[in-house]
């Protein structure tokens, strides 16, 4: 999983097919989900963005709560979750096997 922030960010998602997930250090369901992501990592890309860090990015994006997920097929192309997801409902969402 990459750790990324305002610098690297386009640089991550221009790549296509990441899983976003936008998370805060203090925030239980975020903790939660953290095994989750890592039990599927090697089914998809993940990125993992702390809010507190990137408050530009959550505004860009419109990350009003955390846990929330976006998955960029491509920069324009995206879906957004939030919430927790056990690791099989987060597969169906993106459609992977």
């Amino acid at each position: 999983m990459l750790e990324v922030n305002e610098n690297n960010f386009e640089e991550i998602i221009n790549e296509g097919n990441v899983l976003v997930d936008f998370y805060a250090t203090w925030c239980g369901p975020c903790k939660m989900l953290a095994p989750e992501l890592e039990a599927i990592s090697d089914k998809v890309k993940i990125a993992k963005v702390d809010i507190d860090k990137n408050i530009e990015l959550c505004k860009k994006y419109g990350v009003m709560s955390v846990p929330t997920l976006i998955y960029f097929e491509t920069k324009d192309n995206y879906k957004t979750h939030t919430g927790y997801m056990p690791k099989d409902n987060i597969l169906n969402w993106l459609d992977i096997d």
